[in-house]
């Protein structure tokens, strides 16, 4: 295996070993895959600052209105782009299943852009940006034509 795809093979572990501890409803254990002083912007906009932030926001949330989902993602539809040996960009789509749900519905699907970062040897997450796929209504089709197939769908 190449150095490269060693890194690949990596970077997806540190992405399932993530969605592992989301349906753990951990949010230790999921602020542990970022560096400790990430940023991580929610769907919502709001934006996180570090570990700690991360811990609570997420532990917040599965314990409350979250407890108990599930990380639906396919690593095969991630697309990963090396800046250099140390660092890559990674963009991944998922959706969230709530406990009652047998299928997540494509209302709930998002993409998130991850920029990564070898520290020590690891790979850590160092920002994180989260924003739902939506449909574009007949008006912006209109005005805007968008070429982008993420984003049309």
């Amino acid at each position: 295996m190449s150095g490269q795809q060693e890194d690949i093979q990596a970077i997806h572990n540190v992405f399932r070993a993530l969605y592992r501890a989301w349906d753990q409803g951990d949010g230790k254990a999921y602020s542990e895959f970022f560096t400790p002083d990430a940023d991580y912007v929610t769907f919502f906009g709001e934006h996180l600052k570090g570990r700690s932030e991360i811990d609570s926001a997420h532990q917040a949330l599965w314990d409350g209105p979250l407890r108990g989902s599930k990380m639906i993602a396919d690593l095969r539809e991630m697309k990963l782009r090396f800046i250099s040996q140390d660092v890559a960009i990674a963009h991944a789509t998922g959706a969230v299943l709530m406990r009652w749900q047998k299928k997540a519905p494509a209302s709930r699907d998002s993409i998130n852009t991850n920029v990564l970062v070898r520290q020590n040897g690891e790979w850590k997450i160092a920002a994180f940006h989260n924003c739902r796929i939506k449909k574009f209504n007949w008006l912006t089709k209109l005005l805007f034509q968008p070429k982008s197939k993420t984003s049309a769908k």
